[in-house]
């Protein structure tokens, strides 16, 4: 699955878990535990889940992983 997204400024303010698979190159489940086990930071709206951009950039800026 290629990502939509081409640079960090393509990207929306906030992203759904589904944007992040493409982007890390990784599956569902893995993007689902990352996000609720709190690797990635994510906000709560209703019943979505919405990671915004910058705790991607920090996630993949994190050196202690």
């Amino acid at each position: 699955m290629a990502s939509k997204y081409r640079s960090y400024d393509e990207l929306p303010l906030t992203l759904r878990v589904e944007d992040l698979m493409p982007i890390l190159d990784i599956g569902r489940n893995t993007a689902y535990e990352l996000v609720r086990c709190g690797t990635i930071r994510s906000i709560r709206i209703g019943k979505q889940l919405r990671i915004p951009k910058d705790a991607l950039v920090e996630y993949l800026s994190d050196e202690n992983r």
